[in-house]
């Protein structure tokens, strides 16, 4: 049996998330979460937050409290790769949350992305493992809250572009093959977790968004890092002020 067989909803999982972290009382029901510490730095810097509990994965993940436009919100800085993101939240949806923001950087496939550009992806290829443990076979897992996504970033003003995006958990096998097959699939980017979020968050029956920021570039013969990792103090800020904002709308 491969790993696309995997799927069963026919048997119950051995082991819970809430025997891991029960149901709290009053935990924001919505969720801002970030791949870079960087963000978090700006969250406290800018930001009236208070910590109100840690995620266990190996390591301690703190998880912040903010009142942003008038609503609660809990942030936490994820990890990066499906398997370790999809656990968190799933110890995020038995504290209590329903809706979850999610931004982070990504490659683009598409030499016409500017570096810091806004992408929403509108589904993902399952390139990872994590996902075939929670929906059937394909592809492709739909990001079903895409559109709604593309408008309230419209909304505010700011250009975006939305397209397939290429989830992998191997990062350094992202072969020149692969990376052309995906772009004639309409691919422009590729990055690490969407795939197991939203076949997650669909399995679990709560609201996740994603949207990404270009970093580096896989289109040229040579790998361009780009701004990848060294985005000033100020564009931290910013894009953790969209997401929050995204976040007050959701």
């Amino acid at each position: 049996m491969s790993i696309i067989d995997t799927f069963d909803d026919c048997t119950d999982a051995i082991i819970h998330p809430h025997a891991i972290s029960p149901h709290i009382d009053g935990f924001p029901e919505i969720a801002v979460v970030a791949f870079s510490e960087q963000m978090i730095t700006a969250l406290t810097e800018d930001y009236a937050a208070t910590r109100i509990d840690a995620l266990q994965a190996c390591v301690s993940v703190p998880v912040y409290r903010v009142n942003y436009a008038g609503q609660d919100m809990a942030i936490y800085c994820t990890t990066v790769g499906g398997p370790a993101c999809a656990g968190l939240l799933e110890v995020m949806i038995a504290k209590g949350c329903r809706k979850f923001v999610f931004f982070g950087s990504c490659g683009v496939l598409d030499r016409d992305i500017a570096a810091q550009s806004l992408i929403v992806p509108t589904a993902a290829y399952r390139d990872e493992g994590t996902s075939y443990h929670y929906a059937p076979p394909s592809e492709y897992i739909e990001v079903m809250t895409a559109r709604r996504l593309s408008a309230i970033i419209s909304e505010l003003g700011l250009p975006h572009v939305c397209g397939k995006t290429w989830t992998t958990d191997a990062i350094y096998r992202e072969t020149r093959g692969n990376m052309e097959q995906r772009k004639r699939e309409g691919c422009i980017s590729v990055e690490m977790e969407c795939a197991s979020l939203m076949a997650v968050a669909q399995f679990r029956h709560v609201a996740a968004y994603q949207f990404l920021y270009a970093a580096d570039s896989l289109t040229s013969l040579a790998w361009d890092p780009r701004t990848l990792g060294r985005l000033p103090r100020d564009d931290n800020a910013r894009l953790l002020r969209i997401a929050l904002e995204v976040a007050a709308r959701v």
